[in-house]
């Protein structure tokens, strides 16, 4: 969740972020920013296994890769994951080879 737009109360866009919650200058309410947290993204491969940062997977499919005549071969393993937001929500390297895979793509090692 990111910077809320307007008050719950008064429904009124002028708010003050502070370290650990929101607050209206028109009205005073001031409400918590726990729900941040309970929105956590979770990155799930082809099998529904929950991927974290560090962990290894192997391509499920051949794969062309975008301006280039070369292909990622179904079964080659990508090391030491990072997920990201975005369309691609995984970094890593295939073969020596930085890559943005889709979590759709993989299965975890």
């Amino acid at each position: 969740m990111s910077d809320p737009t307007t008050c719950p109360v008064c429904t009124v866009d002028d708010i003050l972020p502070h370290a650990d919650h929101w607050e209206c200058v028109t009205c005073g309410h001031e409400w918590p920013r726990a729900a941040e947290a309970e929105t956590a993204r979770v990155v799930k491969d082809a099998h529904g296994t929950v991927l974290a940062d560090g962990d290894d997977v192997v391509l499920i499919k051949d794969l062309k890769l975008r301006g280039s005549t070369q292909v990622l071969k179904g079964g080659a393993k990508g090391k030491n994951i990072r997920l990201v937001d975005g369309d691609h929500d995984i970094d890593c390297r295939v073969d020596g080879i930085a890559m943005a895979l889709k979590s759709c793509f993989v299965k975890k090692a």
